[in-house]
């Protein structure tokens, strides 16, 4: 089962737990979803009403926390520690690689100083371990390790929700990509136009050089064909030049008297 099924049905769980309690008792299941070690994407649990009518109450730093781990990072945890609740191991762990993934976004190739700084890992072996065993084997990230030049070359990284805001600034990004791909594609279609009528062009050509070639050797043929004939007409015809002119060569016999 690949991660995005395993998404959409551990969604579809939370989503349904949350639209059947209010108040408190959502707390527990914020903190459930957000400990859950094969989800990774919150947004349709914050769109249920029950969730957002957590607003202005005294559980609202519940909501707040929903919030950050569908959009926020560790580093942005540690700003807000007072308004928060305080996070278990799993929170913990499931934050960083939230936050390895927003990393990604901007940049493909990620140095270990940004990654041990914005984690707080310490050393480059901690640090490759999580990206190796919490990340690339979970399957939200695949990517190289690059110890010589001290950095994790990011070859795919799972999508995180969108942030408000982002929606519009996306659908221009595709509609940019659109017109491009829409450009393109009448350029590739004018060269293959320019491509077939060349060929055609080129048989044509081609056509006509083998007739030229043809019509020589026709003539070439018939031109041997006459000569041929000439000469043979020539030779051949009894008493014609040739024997004529060797009749007259021949010194004749002269008669001697008979004594």
């Amino acid at each position: 089962m690949d991660i995005e099924q395993r998404q959409a049905e551990h969604i579809e769980y939370f989503v349904k737990q949350a639209s059947a309690v209010r108040g408190s008792a959502l707390a527990t299941i914020i903190v459930d979803a957000t400990s859950h070690p094969s989800l990774f994407a919150f947004s349709e649990i914050l769109a249920v009403p029950n969730i957002l009518e957590l607003e202005g109450t005294e559980n609202s730093m519940y909501l707040y926390l929903l919030r950050l781990f569908a959009h926020g990072t560790w580093t942005e945890y540690k700003s807000f520690t007072g308004n928060l609740p305080q996070l278990v191991p799993d929170q913990v762990l499931k934050l960083k690689q939230l936050t390895v993934l927003t990393l990604a976004e901007t940049t493909k190739v990620l140095p270990y100083d940004l990654l041990m700084q914005e984690l707080d890992v310490s050393n480059v072996r901690e640090l490759e371990d999580f990206l190796i065993n919490e990340c690339m084997y979970v399957g939200i990230v695949r990517g190289k390790l690059d110890q010589l030049r001290r950095c994790f070359e990011v070859q795919f990284a799972a999508g995180r929700d969108l942030r408000p805001g982002q929606l519009a600034s996306m659908i221009e990004t595709l509609s940019d990509w659109l017109m491009t791909s829409d450009n393109l594609l009448v350029s590739i279609q004018e060269k293959i136009k320019w491509a077939d009528t060349m060929s055609q062009l080129d048989k044509k050509h081609h056509k006509d050089i083998e007739e030229k070639v043809e019509d020589v050797k026709k003539t070439l043929s018939f031109k041997a064909d006459i000569d041929y004939r000439g000469h043979e007409e020539i030779y051949s015809e009894p008493g014609g030049v040739m024997d004529y002119e060797e009749d007259r060569g021949r010194p004749k016999r002269r008669r001697h008297p008979m004594g």
